[in-house]
């Protein structure tokens, strides 16, 4: 097995929405704010290459919006997922498996393009399988008004219609192992329904995509809870466990949203779980 990061472009939202109730005179000492009160993000994917297969964790914004819908998320820098996967010696049509976290669209908006005479939309990926799951797609397929504005149906149809469309099957447990894919997954139900977070063991270390459990490491703190979150005191729970539980095995930490730090590694103090260290993803693999 080999594993990549995979940067798809940068992006930038709300501070306030993404630290919650925390204060932005606390949040902005980690992710300092703009003039618009907007913080860096990431959309950083991983790529595992496993025997025959293929497979992209998350896929980033895509490009088929409208110029006015990117202008709400003021994407800078110049990563692309083509690009990306161009350096790493890749092609799009060789991923053999698209893993989606959860289905909000800057997680699965590269899922999507639009056909050659933009007449209609097609899987982005054509040789691959999408996952996500059952509990999930229909969370996202008959949207809440909360999150609406998220699950965009340009994202998601095309999937299914495709046929191309797959559900891993969920069990009960802690980083439950999935058979369909070689790699293990724990579900969390606080940002959304049934978000899925990958980790595989890669040279003797465990290590695990958080996706929107901790976007950013200014987020390692227990209370520091996103806005977007459906259920936020779910999430505190989650979050608790999923903390010790790391902190205790010494797991590493893939941060998909953190414009500026990939991995970690986290400590128990007398305040909580907190940040141990911060790594490059390759100071890390290519050590070993």
């Amino acid at each position: 097995m080999t594993v990549y990061p995979v940067e798809t472009g940068n992006f930038k939202l709300d501070g306030g929405a993404m630290f919650g109730v925390v204060p932005k005179s606390i949040w902005n000492r980690t992710n300092p704010a703009d003039n618009n009160n907007m913080i860096d993000l990431a959309a950083r994917c991983l790529l595992i290459e496993d025997g025959d297969r293929l497979i992209l964790v998350d896929n980033g914004l895509g490009n088929k919006q409208s110029e006015k819908f990117f202008s709400y998320y003021y994407r800078w820098g110049n990563h692309s997922l083509d690009a990306s996967l161009e350096a790493l010696g890749f092609h799009r049509d060789d991923i053999s498996d698209v893993f989606l976290t959860h289905l909000h669209f800057d997680h699965c908006g590269g899922s999507i393009q639009w056909n050659k005479d933009r007449t209609g939309y097609e899987p982005a990926f054509k040789n691959a399988r999408f996952w996500s799951n059952k509990d999930h797609w229909e969370w996202a397929t008959h949207p809440n008004a909360r999150e609406k504005a998220s699950f965009l149906k340009e994202n998601l149809l095309p999937m299914e219609e495709s046929g191309q469309l797959h559900f891993v099957n969920r069990k009960e447990g802690v980083f439950q192992e999935s058979s369909e894919l070689g790699f293990g997954i724990l579900f969390a139900d606080g940002h959304t329904e049934k978000q899925m977070l990958p980790h595989v063991t890669y040279k003797g270390k465990t290590l695990v995509f958080v996706a929107d459990l901790i976007p950013t490491v200014g987020h390692i703190p227990l209370p520091y809870v996103m806005g977007y979150d459906t259920r936020p005191l779910l999430t505190l729970k989650e979050k608790a466990n999923f903390l010790n539980t790391v902190a205790e095995n010494n797991y590493l930490l893939f941060f998909e949203h953190d414009a500026h730090n990939q991995l970690c590694t986290l400590k128990k103090t007398e305040k909580g779980v907190r940040l141990n260290q911060l790594f490059s993803f390759y100071e890390v693999f290519n050590s070993q």
